[in-house]
């Protein structure tokens, strides 16, 4: 099942339980929609508003926006003093984390750079854009970009 049926699936589960998470799981499943929709190449009217065909990259790139968000405001609202609205995005951090997969430890990040960076043939810094994007395509959204600059950065010396 896809990443997209998932949360639908869980979009489902907590209507029926009325879970505060359906909210969120909502608000996921409308991004998603409007992603794919503003993403379309064959005209307004095409797919005839049916079933989303969302694929997980879709849903990951969605998600990790989504996420970032989350984090951005819940250190905004600490700085307001506004404890509250920090607990309400963090509960909803916490959901869509929910979803994404398993982030990278610096060990494991180290390592899928190095061998990015010699399939790449980078030689030094000049080599920076080759190792990059041979990193982020081993890494697949399980780390940070500024994370993985830094470690390619840091394996071409």
């Amino acid at each position: 099942m896809g990443l997209y049926k998932d949360i639908g699936a869980a979009w489902k589960e907590a209507m029926k339980s009325r879970d505060p998470k359906k909210d969120v799981l909502s608000s996921i499943r409308t991004e998603v929609k409007n992603k794919v929709i503003n993403t379309r190449t064959d005209g307004p009217t095409a797919g005839g508003g049916g079933e989303i065909d969302a694929g997980d990259d879709v849903v990951l790139d969605v998600l990790k926006k989504m996420a970032k968000q989350r984090k951005e405001s819940i250190a905004e609202y600490g700085k307001g003093g506004r404890q509250d609205l920090v607990d309400k995005e963090s509960f909803e951090l916490s959901v869509i984390e929910g979803f994404l997969p398993e982030g990278l430890d610096a060990a494991a990040l180290a390592a899928l750079v190095k061998e990015a960076v010699a399939e790449s043939g980078a030689a030094g810094p000049k080599d920076m854009g080759k190792a990059m994007k041979a990193a982020m395509a081993k890494v697949a959204g399980r780390a940070d970009g500024k994370d993985v600059q830094a470690a390619v950065k840091a394996a071409l010396g």
